[in-house]
């Protein structure tokens, strides 16, 4: 069995429970884009830290910067969905698939967001989020001219699946995976020197054309990174001081990363506080 499905095989049920049901004469509703956030909650994020990450999400997704560039897609209308990870068996639907199409539907979006409970959830495992969240796009309803994933982290993979071939069979698939690499406690290296963090979103997680990482230096950044990256993933475009994006596709890169991308296997103990 391929290392995705393997992987996604135990998220299955929870995966289908987040997906609308369809008839057997349903049509695919088309959008500009479908899109999985994937938020780390794991134990090195401070309760603090995961309040003003969840806030900054509620805020983004009505914003009017955001809404005016779901607005200027061909369909105006894009598929989202929100997830909660931290450890390889450890993923939430928070949000499960919701069309935005205009102020109403982000109004509304945002503000289930903020009333759902938060997961509290233990690890970090890249692999696994990105695993769980690729499951979500099949049959969920939707036709999107892109499917990306975003995902936030504030740390390497460092449990389930070694994290390489999981992007790779995730890009197979079309999918493109956007980073916002949190360097939020420069104590939380897990096997990364110093400011590393950023290199190893764009070497080892982010990948598909036009894959990009926004950088969050302090927790008051979060908002306006979220917000930033919102637009730019849904506006298809890169052009963006505050933007790293990746030199090429991931999948289409032959030269050696520039970080150890098992960095957060090096500890011979990494069970979190």
């Amino acid at each position: 069995m391929p290392v995705l499905a393997r992987l996604a095989v135990m998220a299955a049920a929870l995966a289908a429970s987040a997906l609308p049901h369809r008839g057997a004469e349903a049509q695919d509703v088309p959008v500009d884009l479908e899109l999985v956030l994937a938020v780390d909650v794991s134990g090195s994020m401070d309760a603090e830290e995961r309040r003003v990450q969840r806030q900054g999400y509620v805020e983004a997704l009505s914003h009017p910067e955001v809404v005016r560039a779901i607005a200027s897609g061909p369909h105006g209308r894009i598929a989202l969905a929100y997830v909660e990870w931290a450890g390889a068996d450890a993923q939430q639907v928070i949000l499960p698939w919701r069309i935005i199409d205009g102020p109403a539907s982000a109004r509304d979006t945002s503000a289930v967001l903020a009333a759902a409970p938060e997961a509290r959830i233990r690890g970090t495992s890249i692999s696994g989020a990105l695993a769980f969240a690729a499951r979500l796009f099949d049959g969920n309803g939707f036709e999107g001219l892109r499917r990306v994933i975003d995902v936030s982290g504030d740390g390497p993979n460092n449990s389930g699946m070694p994290l390489p071939p999981v992007r790779e069979a995730v890009l197979a698939r079309g999918i493109v995976i956007n980073g916002l690499p949190l360097t939020l406690d420069q104590g939380w290296n897990w096997g990364l020197a110093p400011g590393e963090l950023d290199l190893y979103y764009e070497d080892c997680v982010i990948g598909g054309v036009g894959a990009f990482i926004v950088p969050v230096r302090r927790p008051e950044d979060i908002g306006e990174g979220i917000r930033r990256k919102l637009v730019l993933e849904i506006a298809g475009s890169t052009g963006s001081p505050v933007v790293i994006p990746a030199a090429s596709p991931a999948s289409l890169r032959k030269v050696a990363a520039r970080v150890n991308c098992m960095a957060g296997y090096s500890r011979p103990s990494w069970g979190e506080p």
